[in-house]
């Protein structure tokens, strides 16, 4: 059959609802840079243009021939070895929106799918499909589905309002004023609009949504939400990291062995964790200071901007300053959970850090050994609500600017103990802060929990188990545990453990 039949066939087999989401997963805002092929024109018009045009005439067409366009590229594209260029980016995210959405064109090409993913080094894990999703589209997604046609013409009014933001786009006068979003699609048009022009306009990312919010909040509840949802509901959703379907993140755990009772049962606890998370997991045991730095360059490959987080377990004896090593070096702590961070395949995204190791030989003993405190008075002053706000600095647009992200921005970092003290472990079990850890996320899938939550559950159930000290003085102590927080967002577990799908090369 003639391609150009293929193509409209296919494309009439396609909902208006579904052409509107596939355009807008296929117009990935967060494209990455720099790559082959990419340059510094503006994709304003490609991104935008055809969104305005549908909302505004309430016709497809245009959203037509940019997919027609798409699959025309993809189709007389030759995969070229070894060079990941911005056209392998572009067939991943467009086929994995086709899969997502069940409407995979027939006559796509799935073997160069398969050397596309080969280029980018991928394991057989990492084909699934869903990993290629961006986890922030997906959300926004739901938050549209949400809406009612009115809720979306009532955030568009909202928008046009600003008129420091919307002078001389182009796009904004094509759409107008007044819109009718209630033909099949066009609510969805016009809410992708606004996420795109929100996200070019550098006012929303996927961490930083509260001028989207903003929009949602003006809208009038009884009118603008669809059956069983809330204005409060829907910008709640929003304030959670984007951790969307399969996998929940890359897993690295770090153990060293040698002198450590037990370490294997770490080991194991972890990984079973981690897969039960739904995460895609590597080990490194016995780490030497050479093998981490080819770990963080490892992660530092293209194939790690698709994972939605990044999830660190090091395991191994320390002081107060430092780790050592398989090798018996030394690194400072410091020094890994600021390098860490760092690596700009997981910029915007949720990194977390459990340290299991001692801190120091200080030990709480229950038998009478008591910690040096000091006591501290505070003066409080009853404020009502009304002066509060009335003292409070009046934030304007102007003065905020997303654009630079701080490098040390959404770690947190979980100390299996406090400064200076032990941490205990198990001669057949390996650390207790690693086990209790385990048995508290694996309980908690599909509770809704978040991570901190169940951290300071953890640190509630660790300080509860006398310890005895594994030398001849046998002395009985307890051990307090603790987190430090750069989190912007919220991060929960998964409510169900999305496992692999059975896909080996190209996907089918």
């Amino acid at each position: 059959m003639d391609e150009v039949i293929q193509v409209t066939q296919w494309l009439s087999s396609i909902t208006p609802r579904k052409k509107a989401k596939l355009f807008f997963f296929t117009t990935h805002a967060d494209a990455p840079s720099p790559m082959v092929g990419s340059n510094d024109v503006d994709t304003h018009e490609e991104t935008q243009l055809p969104l305005a045009t549908t909302v505004a005439l309430h016709n497809f067409k245009n959203i037509d021939e940019f997919l027609k366009k798409k699959v025309n590229t993809f189709s007389c594209y030759n995969v070229i070895e070894n060079e990941i260029t911005k056209t392998d980016y572009e067939y991943l995210r467009f086929y994995s929106a086709c899969k997502y959405l069940d409407v995979v064109p027939p006559f796509l090409d799935l073997e160069k799918i398969s050397a596309i993913q080969n280029k980018f080094e991928m394991t057989d894990e990492e084909r699934d499909y869903r990993l290629l999703l961006d986890p922030a589209d997906l959300v926004l997604e739901k938050v549209c589905d949400s809406l009612k046609p009115a809720g979306v013409s009532q955030m568009w009014t909202a928008l046009r309002k600003d008129r420091n933001l919307i002078r001389g786009v182009k796009t904004i006068d094509i759409i107008g004023f007044f819109v009718d979003p209630n033909p099949t699609g066009i609510k969805e048009c016009l809410f992708f609009f606004i996420v795109r022009f929100l996200q070019k306009a550098d006012k929303i990312n996927r961490v930083n949504t509260n001028r989207l919010e903003r929009l949602i909040a003006q809208c009038d509840e009884s009118s603008s939400c669809e059956e069983g949802k809330t204005i409060d509901f829907i910008i709640d959703s929003l304030r959670f990291y984007p951790t969307e379907l399969y996998p929940f993140g890359f897993c690295l755990i770090m153990c060293v062995i040698e002198g450590r009772d037990g370490a294997m049962q770490e080991i194991e606890k972890t990984m079973e964790i981690s897969r039960h998370l739904g995460m895609i997991t590597h080990t490194e045991k016995n780490p030497t200071k050479e093998a981490i730095e080819l770990v963080k360059k490892e992660l530092m490959k293209p194939k790690y901007q698709f994972y939605s987080s990044f999830t660190c377990w090091f395991m191994s004896h320390s002081d107060s300053n430092s780790m050592v090593l398989a090798d018996g070096e030394t690194i400072e702590r410091e020094w890994s959970l600021t390098s860490f961070p760092d690596i700009s395949t997981f910029q915007l995204k949720p990194k977390v850090f459990f340290m299991v190791s001692c801190r120091g030989a200080n030990k709480f003993s229950i038998k009478g050994d008591e910690f040096e405190g000091q006591s501290a008075t505070c003066d409080y002053y009853d404020i009502g609500s009304a002066l509060i706000r009335n003292r409070m600095l009046d934030i304007t647009d102007s003065v905020r600017d997303i654009s630079y992200v701080q490098p040390m921005m959404d770690p947190l970092v979980a100390y299996s103990t406090i400064l200076d003290h032990l941490s205990g472990r198990a001669n057949t079990h390996g650390s207790i802060y690693v086990d209790r850890a385990c048995v508290l996320m694996s309980e908690n899938i599909s509770r809704g929990r978040s991570l901190t939550e169940i951290l300071e559950h953890l640190s509630q159930d660790l300080h509860e188990i006398l310890q005895e000290t594994m030398d001849e003085d046998r002395i009985v102590y307890m051990q307090a545990c603790h987190y430090d927080s750069f989190f912007r967002r919220t991060l929960k577990l998964p409510y169900t453990r999305h496992p692999k799908e059975d896909v080996h090369s190209a996907p089918q």
